[in-house]
């Protein structure tokens, strides 16, 4: 049997379950779920086990109690293909008392909920999981810990000897467990499986409705090349009209979109709302992201090859990569990455905001000193609009880099860190 690789969600689930009745791990197909959920589980039940499916929803429905009966944590696996047992779990976790009673997975969110009567708050505890970062498939170093920097440690250290050719491997390839270790030709075909499989049949699940896979491709394509935006759907529309004879509505666009949310493919970044000595206005739709950045590769039919002969393209799915980073090493941290942009123009890739209130700023570069001179241009004119009358400066500026050999902080405060060295 493969060994378990340690992920930073199994600290986070052992929290939740010292603190609630049941705990829901949601996050995209193939991201780890149940093997994660296993290694914290006493007792499981498999609700798709094809052997045992049928028979399993036909008790949800004439007996959902009977299916809960095990050692604590119990583990319902894909527990929204029976819907009812949500309200059953609570009242169990509930009458029985006591925090850690259920585990439960899914990764995707039932497209009918009018069997659900109860939301499930002070009894559920939520946990979003996703593909592995850097650091979990053992490809960073983890010399610079997110944590330490919101200290303001007076330099950092760090050394990376990965170089583009790696990175580019690591962003089409993905964080997909199944693909960590395996022969690189192997590693890549299994996030071209995952994008066949969303575009086949997985998207359909989200609300039961069928979609033309054709018309799924072109979506997804178009949503790869928008990522990093704030893009309204009706921009989308237009970019798919474009490009292929075929076009698909705004209403469309946004009924695909939402679908992909349910299971996961997509998860856009909110604004960040800081005070500011200024009255300029803050531009707050969401920024557009898939949530492996071998989706998005995969979307496009690009392999490392392509990405090396387009750094453009290449810079574009590093920030998805990056961003994936950095929402899993906020998680354990109580935070949450955000975006900033303006009316003049002034943007910042990723504010990552812990709930005591720090913060801290970030941009994102392949690298390069030019790039690098241009994200420390950026942090430095946002750091200059914060109030900080009315709220904390931040705690520490950094731009987050694809390549460089070393982590270091500048004689100007501001931290430069390549991914490959970055932790929680």
């Amino acid at each position: 049997m493969e060994q378990y690789r340690k992920r930073i969600a199994d600290q986070i689930l052992q929290r939740k379950l010292e603190g609630k009745g049941a705990v829901l791990i949601e996050g995209p197909k193939w991201c780890g779920k149940t093997t994660t959920a296993e290694q914290a589980a006493k007792s499981f039940l498999y609700m798709n086990d094809p052997k045992n499916l049928r028979q399993n929803l036909s008790m949800a429905e004439i007996d959902p109690q009977r299916l809960l009966q095990g050692e604590t944590p119990r583990l319902i696996d894909e527990w929204q293909l029976a819907p009812k047992l949500w309200d059953a779990i609570r009242f169990e976790a509930d009458h029985r008392g006591g925090p850690g009673q259920f585990i439960l997975t899914g990764s995707a969110v039932p497209p009918e909920t009018d069997e659900i009567r109860h939301s499930g708050t002070g009894r559920f505890s939520w946990l979003t999981m996703r593909t592995m970062s850097l650091y979990e498939s053992g490809e960073s170093t983890g010399q610079v810990s997110l944590e330490e920097l919101f200290s303001a440690p007076e330099k950092v250290e760090g050394a990376s000897s990965a170089g583009l050719e790696k990175l580019a491997f690591f962003i089409c390839r993905g964080g997909w467990p199944q693909a960590v270790g395996m022969r690189e030709e192997i590693a890549l075909d299994q996030a071209v499986d995952y994008y066949d499989g969303v575009v086949r049949s997985d998207i359909n699940r989200a609300d039961n409705v069928r979609k033309n896979p054709e018309r799924v491709k072109r979506l997804m394509r178009s949503f790869a090349r928008m990522q990093g935006a704030q893009t309204p759907n009706s921009v989308i529309s237009e970019d798919v009209r474009a490009n292929d004879e075929r076009s698909l509505g705004e209403e469309t666009v946004g009924a695909y979109i939402d679908a992909l949310k349910k299971i996961f493919v997509v998860e856009d970044m909110p604004a960040w709302n800081p005070n500011l000595r200024s009255r300029t206005a803050i531009r707050t739709s969401d920024t557009r992201y898939y949530t492996d950045p071998s989706i998005a590769a995969a979307a496009l039919g690009l392999g490392p090859d392509d990405l090396m002969d387009d750094l453009n393209t290449f810079g574009l799915l590093f920030e998805t990569l990056a961003v994936r980073d950095l929402r899993v090493y906020a998680e354990p941290l109580n935070g949450k990455v955000y975006h900033y942009r303006d009316k003049d123009g002034l943007e910042c890739d990723a504010v990552v905001h812990l709930r005591n209130g720090s913060y801290g700023l970030i941009e994102i570069k392949l690298g390069g000193d030019r790039l690098i001179e241009e994200g420390v241009g950026t942090l430095k004119a946002l750091e200059g609009k914060i109030d900080t009358t009315r709220m904390k400066p931040p705690a520490f500026l950094m731009v987050l880099t694809g390549t460089g050999d070393y982590a270091y902080r500048r004689r100007d405060g501001v931290y430069v860190v390549p991914v490959t060295t970055l932790k929680n």
